[in-house]
């Protein structure tokens, strides 16, 4: 398993957990982020500080330290 952080765009993965809580937790089930979905990382900042994903039919930006807490298995 890998973080969500470590992925290249183009990649592709599944949800295997996620490491948050509170406000955070909410925000990103709100999103469709949760267990067993499948995660494409569309394009990352030149600084490395937010990745755009896509989860179903939606685009999402997250920053790097967000990224970190969701676990993922590269399909």
């Amino acid at each position: 398993m890998i973080t969500l952080s470590q992925m290249n765009p183009l990649e592709k993965g599944i949800i295997i957990s996620i490491d948050a809580d509170g406000e955070l937790k909410q925000r990103l089930f709100s999103f469709g982020l949760r267990k067993g979905s499948m995660i494409k990382v569309k394009a990352t900042s030149i600084a490395k500080s937010t990745m755009e994903v896509e989860v179903g039919s939606t685009l999402m930006a997250l920053r790097y330290s967000e990224a970190e807490r969701i676990g993922v298995e590269k399909a």
